[in-house]
């Protein structure tokens, strides 16, 4: 496992093994203990890492309700920070395997389970690396990704494990509220983009609400928003995921352009991207915003074939 530390465990966990008790619930964290872990690692939240931690136990309890997990799901978190969602999800799923790219943080993590779910403890597994450079997960196959994505790198995180995970059915991310437009919009919307179509060659997405600034600490400058996606089939061509992903590239590079223009280079001249286009049965005329992933997929297939 190239590039990863696994962190099952803490030399610590024995001072907190006392708090165990019979019941079967994790005790979720609040505003006060989200502040007193934070101190234990005089953390100072960054905006480069995107270290916006949910204070709020409901608001956890709701990103798990509207993901629609279940106790069959072995569950991907990235960015677990102080272990707020983490412990929300320890209460449905089967297991939980969270992504942390920060050292302090992933070695606080199993003592934080340990002493706030230690009933649920062995199902988790904290896993230190960069999810972006991450090429294989421990354990079982997951099923579902439920995450506070850091606001910075949401679109490439989410797309780059959609891409690697295959067996990952479903899912719910939290993400800027700009962003969860652009992720859910349909062909057509202002809004409508890379990330719509990109996204829409591995899922259906849709808006699943809003969450406020208040339950975040520190609070960010933004709105953010809930995206929930459910794993499809890809389009049906010949032509390669890469193939596609670089006409989309294009059609959106300038968004004033017609097809034609916009991939001319590709085509070798507007002239051929033109004829191209209309033996795929698109408008040479027509711009990127208009087009579904499956027309897309057409015309990569016609310019490779």
């Amino acid at each position: 496992m190239a590039g990863l530390c696994r962190l099952v465990g803490s030399a610590d966990l024995s001072t907190n093994l006392s708090c165990m008790t019979s019941s079967a619930a994790p005790r979720l964290l609040g505003a006060a203990d989200v502040r007193q872990l934070a101190a234990r690692l005089d953390l100072r939240p960054t905006k480069q890492r995107g270290q916006n931690f949910v204070i709020d136990a409901n608001t956890c309890r709701r990103i798990v309700r509207e993901s629609a997990i279940t106790g069959d799901d072995v569950v991907v978190e990235v960015g677990p920070g102080l272990g707020s969602l983490t412990l929300a999800l320890l209460e449905v799923a089967q297991r939980v395997i969270a992504i942390e790219i920060d050292d302090k943080l992933a070695g606080l993590l199993p003592e934080t389970v340990a002493s706030h779910a230690p009933e649920q403890a062995d199902r988790f597994e904290v896993v230190l690396g960069d999810a972006m450079r991450i090429t294989v997960l421990p354990g079982p196959a997951p099923t579902a990704l439920v995450a506070n994505l850091p606001y910075n790198v949401s679109v490439p995180v989410l797309l780059h494990l959609l891409m690697l995970l295959p067996s990952l059915e479903r899912g719910l991310v939290m993400v800027q509220a700009e962003v969860a437009d652009r992720l859910a919009a349909s062909p057509g919307s202002k809004v409508y983009g890379v990330p719509s179509v990109k996204a829409a060659w591995y899922a259906d997405v849709r808006r699943a609400g809003a969450v406020g600034r208040n339950v975040f600490w520190p609070a960010p400058n933004v709105d953010s928003g809930l995206v929930a996606w459910t794993r499809r089939e890809r389009p049906v061509t010949a032509a390669t995921r890469e193939q596609v992903f670089a006409v989309v590239d294009l059609a959106f590079a300038h968004r004033r352009k017609v097809l034609r223009g916009a991939l001319r280079d590709l085509a070798g001249s507007a002239e051929a991207a033109a004829a191209a286009l209309e033996h795929a049965g698109i408008d040479p005329l027509a711009r990127g915003e208009s087009l579904t992933i499956e027309q897309f997929a057409r015309i990569a297939e016609v310019l490779h074939a």
